[in-house]
């Protein structure tokens, strides 16, 4: 791999040696995990879940805690607040708080005393991601946020995981892409590949069924 795929966060770890990084288990986060554990001296995981508790993350999640003997901080998505305010396949609760990325991100902080966050993103995953890694760079100076892979294509990412051997996880290898929204069809795959875990969230979402049911019948 070339040299210059390195230089984001060679550059990084010279402004610090502390870093928060966003694992979602899926292929971009986990190579931007890695990297951050070879770069950094203190790094902090966090997982932000839909549903907690679903064993087919959990798997990995352990798998990368036992890899690097460094616990990952597992805390609800900020967008779950949405979903439980105004009924997303469950009934609406009013009084929950909106909370924000923003939000979010200054717990993580307070908690481990880390101000820089690496995460995932990268120019090609959209037009609208290359529009804002095209604006700050890959150290964003004024949100206190790092890309270390923001150049990097889905083939280095693929290549990078098969030469250090890394343990992808099995929504990925089955479906392409980590569990990260309650749209019908990745229900659908996870009631198929997952059937526990699908119980699991329809626990949480008791409607979501309606849209397994409608991406069955319409696509």
């Amino acid at each position: 791999m070339g040299a210059i795929l390195f230089e984001s966060i060679k550059t990084a770890s010279k402004i610090t040696d502390t870093i928060l990084v966003g694992l979602s288990t899926g292929k971009d986060s986990i190579v931007t995990y890695d990297l951050c554990t070879k770069y950094f001296k203190n790094v902090y995981p966090y997982f932000m879940y839909l549903v907690p508790g679903l064993e087919f993350q959990e798997r990995t999640l352990r798998y990368y805690e036992k890899l690097y003997r460094n616990e990952i901080i597992r805390m609800p998505h900020f967008e779950l607040s949405d979903f439980y305010r105004y009924g997303s396949f469950r009934p609406a609760d009013p009084y929950v708080k909106i909370v924000s990325i923003t939000e979010q991100y200054d717990y993580l902080r307070l908690q481990t005393g880390a101000h820089w966050i690496a995460c995932g993103e990268r120019i090609a995953d959209s037009i609208v991601r290359r529009a804002m890694i095209k604006q700050s760079g890959s150290i964003d100076l004024k949100r206190g946020r790092m890309y270390p892979i923001a150049e990097w294509n889905k083939k280095e990412i693929l290549h990078y995981i098969k030469q250090n051997k890394l343990y992808l996880s099995p929504e990925n290898k089955k479906l392409g892409f980590s569990f990260r929204s309650l749209e019908g069809s990745e229900l659908a795959a996870i009631k198929s590949l997952f059937p526990a875990d699908y119980e699991k969230i329809l626990h949480f979402f008791p409607l979501a069924g309606a849209a397994v049911k409608r991406f069955e019948d319409y696509g």
